[in-house]
């Protein structure tokens, strides 16, 4: 049996917090309890307006060093910085729009080619692992492995959204593809976005993805069950 990774974005733990303006939830707590729980990662997402998770954690996560932390971030001069200061052992490029609730789609690599082509290589020289944030679109697999990114990730969130309709198949099909040729092109294929207990098994069963990101689900859950449980469960399902 395969082993696959499994990142558990802790954003909303962070936006539970900020409700108060308190230190409660503690990310540093929830790191520490992951690392027990042996999770492979952690991810956050640093936005442009700090709507959940804020500089300072960034700082904190890096320095206590409990697991490898993945820090996604748009690709802008600010985000670059702060990616070059603290040197998170990943990032991933995503998309950002100040007005979206979450990420709503993969980043359009080959529109942005030129740019990223300057703005990559110092966080590759760096040793830090780069991913782009995209669709299950060869081409734009294809415009990152030129880029120089060490893998990409697939965004699941059509998928997701299909499978409640029980009219995921073709989507299905589409990550598939889309994880062989990342694969044939010696770059590591991860996925994520809107991933539960139901939907995450025909996704972990795709032979070339080595990673998963959970967070919204996992979070949300926990509130039920507890975060142990709901890791412990969300593994069971990967298992499958």
């Amino acid at each position: 049996m395969k082993k696959i990774r499994l990142g558990i974005n802790i954003d909303h733990v962070a936006t539970l917090r900020n409700a108060r303006n308190e230190n409660f939830p503690n990310l540093i707590t929830v790191a520490k309890l992951l690392k027990k729980i042996n999770v492979d990662s952690i991810t956050i997402h640093l936005r442009e307006d700090r709507r959940h998770i804020r500089d300072k954690d960034v700082s904190e996560l890096s320095k206590s060093n409990f697991l490898p932390l993945n820090l996604e971030m748009a690709a802008t001069e600010e985000m670059q910085k702060i990616c070059l200061k603290h040197k998170p052992f990943a990032c991933c490029i995503v998309p950002e729009r100040r007005e979206e609730l979450t990420t709503e789609g993969g980043l359009n690599v080959l529109a942005q080619r030129d740019y990223l082509n300057k703005f990559l290589p110092p966080i590759l020289k760096m040793g830090i692992r780069t991913s782009l944030f995209v669709d299950p679109c060869t081409k734009q697999i294809k415009a990152a492995h030129e880029l120089g990114a060490n893998a990409v990730e697939i965004h699941t969130g059509k998928y997701s959204r299909l499978f409640k309709k029980k009219q995921f198949s073709s989507e299905l099909d589409q990550i598939k593809k889309a994880a062989i040729f990342c694969n044939s092109l010696g770059m590591e294929c991860h996925a994520g976005h809107g991933l539960t207990f139901k939907n995450v098994s025909p996704i972990a069963s795709i032979q070339n993805i080595v990673e998963l990101n959970i967070g919204h689900f996992i979070i949300g859950e926990s509130i039920s069950i507890g975060l142990k449980n709901v890791i412990k469960k969300i593994k069971n399902s990967i298992k499958k």
